[in-house]
């Protein structure tokens, strides 16, 4: 499994990106970490995640998977199995808390999901430009060594 850290959505005042596992071409948030992403707290969070299991709006055993985790406890590192959830879970908790960030994220994902419908595809430009920059400087460098010989 890799670590790493992509953009799940950014606010307007571009300070929100999230620290994700990326596994199985999901992302996998922890309680506190899905509590920071909409600016609430973990209790209201595990209320939702309970809420949407209890519906059967979500299946739990394909949503949510324990990941070891180090913590720091009294001073002492202690390898911990912590439940992290995936993005389908993530996206039905965001509809439903109350906060601002919720609320940037249901129109965030309204805005995502009308543009997916009304053109078939979403486009990430952010992604888009980066990837398109590491393929066009290596290809500029070629060409510059090209054009020196």
């Amino acid at each position: 499994m890799t670590n790493k850290q992509i953009l799940i959505y950014q606010t307007e005042d571009g300070q929100m990106s999230v620290d994700v596992k990326l596994t199985e071409n999901t992302i996998w948030l922890n309680q506190y970490q899905i509590a920071d992403l909409f600016t609430t707290d973990r209790t209201s969070i595990l209320k939702h995640i309970k809420n949407i299991y209890r519906s059967s709006e979500l299946d739990e055993q394909s949503t949510c998977a324990k990941f070891a985790q180090v913590q720091e406890e009294g001073g002492r590192k202690i390898k911990r199995n912590i439940s992290h959830y995936n993005l389908d879970l993530i996206i039905s908790v965001g509809y439903r808390v109350n906060s601002i960030r919720g609320t940037q994220f249901r129109i965030w994902a309204n805005k995502i999901l009308q543009e997916y419908l009304l053109s078939g595809y979403a486009l990430n430009e952010r992604k888009l430009k980066e990837q398109t920059e590491q393929l066009i400087l290596p290809l500029l460098e070629l060409f510059l060594k090209v054009q020196q010989n």
